[in-house]
């Protein structure tokens, strides 16, 4: 990698070997088959990527770990069966952080441009001390009604800017699944379904229901390691079921 590229993070994957944003544009566009793409290498190449960059900037490590997470989302949302309830439209919000991405990048040209005009004090300097030459200011302005109207819509543009806020939603952790299951510890003798053990305020909304499920199933990963339980499913995206070890 030449000095030029130093700051470009390119993967080197089994089926894609290129820039990280090319990567993202091709899977998006479903131009490259993301079942074939290990997202663990990908994770790998991103932290060695991250440690041993002395020159990088905080923004630009930011916008390679937004395209990295798209990527397994994408991956994520190829592998989960579909749900007719999801209110998630990813092509809606990846559009919208396309958008701010390039407001970033059109602020950053800009203080770029800023930066290597003449400065006060480094390139310019001050007059020294004022002998008897008195400064005389007359500031005259000419303008017409319509430039007038454009620079109040302009100040108004600018004020009423809007941003994209994306709601937060409740979700159960796997610290507090694992607490969930603990609960339960003592009445787990026998063979118990996973569901019953979801917080009755995540079962009581369907939308709720899945990051529920998802707390209580991580929580239990985290147990079997431990030899505190131990699960079973008889066949594929049936039910799960729990017991004391």
């Amino acid at each position: 990698m030449t000095s030029e590229n130093s700051l470009h993070f390119n993967v080197n994957l089994t089926s894609f070997q290129g820039p990280l944003d090319t990567l993202l544009d091709l899977a998006k566009s479903q131009k490259v088959n993301l079942e074939n793409i290990s997202i663990t290498k990908l994770a790998d190449q991103f932290y060695n990527f991250i440690t041993k960059s002395k020159n990088l900037n905080l923004e630009m490590a930011s916008e390679y770990l937004l395209m990295a997470t798209w990527l397994v989302y994408l991956k994520s949302k190829l592998l989960l069966p579909e749900s007719e309830e999801e209110e998630f439209k990813a092509f809606e919000v990846a559009e919208q952080l396309k958008l701010q991405l390039k407001k970033l990048e059109l602020i950053r040209l800009l203080s770029d441009q800023m930066l290597k005009r003449k400065r006060l004090g480094k390139d310019v300097f001050m007059r020294g001390v004022k002998g008897q030459i008195r400064s005389i200011h007359n500031s005259e302005y000419s303008l017409t009604l319509f430039e007038l109207f454009k620079a109040y819509s302009s100040i108004i543009m600018t004020r009423d800017f809007q941003r994209i806020n994306i709601p937060k939603l409740p979700v159960l952790t796997t610290e507090e699944g694992i607490n969930q299951i603990k609960s339960f510890f003592g009445k787990l003798s026998d063979w118990k379904n996973m569901n019953d053990l979801i917080p009755k305020n995540f079962i009581s909304k369907k939308k709720f229901k899945k990051t529920g499920k998802a707390g209580v199933f991580s929580g239990s990963l985290e147990l079997v390691k431990e030899g505190n339980i131990k699960i079973k499913q008889e066949n594929l995206f049936d039910d799960i079921f729990i017991r004391e070890n």
